[in-house]
């Protein structure tokens, strides 16, 4: 999976489509992420213990990774991630401008 936490994503599909925002977790083995304000549910949620309210909470579910695209930080752009392999090791670029993500 190319995306990783903190990475700012643009929802391309779906009821929250449009949306920008940042990559709260990444669950590789099912290839979705979280993303932080979008796909939020309401979940009606019960009392356990002492520190744990009841009541309604919003909750961010997760979304397929392919209707995400990553945003450039120079561009500003939704884009595709490309790889570049230097004496650093493997980077991953923009393939729009070629800048780094």
């Amino acid at each position: 999976m190319r995306l990783r936490e903190g990475d700012k994503v643009k929802v391309i599909s779906g009821k929250d489509a449009g949306k920008e925002s940042r990559i709260s977790r990444v669950i590789p083995r099912r290839n979705q992420v979280i993303v932080e304000g979008a796909n939020t549910v309401r979940k009606h949620q019960k009392a356990r213990g002492r520190t744990m309210q009841a009541g309604i909470i919003d909750k961010d579910m997760p979304i397929d990774a392919s209707n995400v695209m990553i945003v450039c930080d120079d561009c500003g752009l939704p884009t595709r991630i490309g790889y570049r392999v230097d004496e650093n090791g493997k980077q991953r670029v923009c393939k729009r401008c070629g800048g780094d993500l």
